[in-house]
């Protein structure tokens, strides 16, 4: 019987965590899309200037994962996970307060400040919201827990995403709004149950190049765990990717306005969100990755449609076109079909993966693994961003830079066939 999930959304032991991981995310995409989208619209008017800034924010964003995410896995093993939600959400207040006075001083520097301490924010509590689920679900109940954290998440940067469009030429309102979800954020917190730590502690290591080695090297030697880390890996240079070209995409290739860069983003967050609840009912709650190899497959098919319908749009004026006036265009839909495709097989690829790092070690390690996950990721995704620059900087735009996004797609497959081979 398939299992149903939705009892979850009704347990305290649920809620409080969903809730505060939903504000999260939304608050985090509402000021980092907040940022691009008035830089790209308001302060520069240059293809290259847009690109570089647009990789320069979201690799601020990621370089903290890669420097702290050994430290973060291994507080989040050793502490009360609920008390630190409650640190992390109140610090989240403070850099808000600096992110909103930097989008209103259109001061560029403190609005990049603000994103790499949102970076170091994420990477404290990313651990934590996967490693949590073991202790508050029962073991049938993780896949579909896991699935409805990253849907939520999804539909909270989506909401984030379409708010940016129309908060990024307010700076005011953009300032007071994240704010404002910070302080919801941080009450939703305080509600989450306690989750002690195990009785079985590890000890600490403080020195942060030292402790993301011996984690990793600790980590990957487990042949299944090596796979979904290298799998989940290459899912998010994918993403890291995507999400660099758009802004650009839309402003320099389909002539339209920073809205539309905003619905590129929703589509993107809905069709995760679908295919993260869909692979759930299709594995009947299994932890498997079956289904991954011909997931991504459909997801490199989806990125090269992408890809041709984007070098078929016609030529626009030096005016950019409003959300309505895209949506007449008649190869719109199709580019929206696509890259919802993307997004859903994408969302079915990676959600059994981050079931496999919290079941498949002891619950006394689960924040450590998911920190190790996050290492790997934030460098694959760091050197994703350094090649999407490079190839920028030699003339490469965004609509080839496609054809890269579904040549790793390709390498995804392979890892997922390997993964379902050792696992299945």
């Amino acid at each position: 019987m398939i299992q149903n999930v939705a009892h979850l959304l009704r347990a305290r032991r649920f809620v409080p965590l969903f809730a505060t991981q939903f504000l999260g995310a939304f608050n985090d995409s509402l000021f980092k899309q907040a940022v691009v989208l008035f830089v790209t619209y308001q302060l520069y008017s240059n293809p290259t200037t847009e690109f570089r800034f647009s990789a320069i924010a979201q690799g601020l964003f990621i370089l903290p994962f890669f420097l702290f995410s050994a430290l973060s896995g291994q507080l989040a093993d050793d502490h009360d996970k609920a008390k630190l939600i409650r640190i992390i959400k109140l610090a989240e207040i403070g850099i808000m307060v600096l992110g909103g006075a930097g989008i209103m001083l259109a001061n560029i520097p403190l609005m990049l400040a603000a994103v790499c301490m949102m970076g170091v924010h994420s990477t404290f509590f990313g651990p934590i919201k996967y490693a949590i689920l073991p202790q508050h679900l029962r073991h049938d109940e993780v896949l579909g827990g896991t699935g409805l954290v990253e849907a939520g998440t999804y539909i909270a940067i989506l909401i984030g995403t379409i708010c940016a469009g129309f908060l990024a030429s307010r700076p005011a309102g953009a300032a007071v709004a994240v704010l404002g979800f910070a302080l919801l954020g941080y009450l939703a917190g305080r509600q989450v149950p306690p989750a002690p730590p195990a009785a079985e502690r590890l000890p600490i290591t403080w020195h942060i190049v030292h402790a993301s080695i011996e984690l990793v090297s600790a980590t990957m030697h487990i042949r299944r765990l090596f796979l979904a880390i290298l799998a989940i890996s290459f899912f998010w240079t994918i993403g890291a990717v995507l999400i660099i070209i758009f802004p650009p995409l839309v402003k320099n290739v389909l002539g339209a306005n920073e809205q539309v860069a905003s619905l590129f983003i929703a589509i993107f967050s809905i069709g995760i969100a679908i295919g993260s609840v869909a692979i759930n009912r299709m594995l009947k709650s299994e932890v498997s990755a079956r289904f991954a190899p011909p997931s991504v497959i459909a997801m490199g098919v989806f990125v090269l449609l992408l890809h041709f319908v984007a070098l078929t749009w016609s030529k626009h004026g030096p005016e950019l076109t409003t959300l309505g006036n895209f949506l007449f265009n008649p190869m719109a839909w199709p580019m929206i079909l696509c890259l919802l495709g993307v997004a859903i097989t994408g969302g079915m690829f990676v959600v059994p993966l981050y079931a496999f790092l919290t079941t498949t070690v002891p619950k006394s390690e689960t924040s450590r693994t998911v920190a190790a996950n996050n290492i790997v990721n934030s460098g694959a995704m760091v050197v994703g961003s350094l090649l999407s620059i490079g190839l920028n900087l030699i003339g490469v735009g965004p609509t080839a830079q496609l054809l890269l996004v579904a040549a790793m797609c390709i390498v995804s497959a392979w890892l997922g066939w390997k993964l379902h081979l050792a696992c299945d």
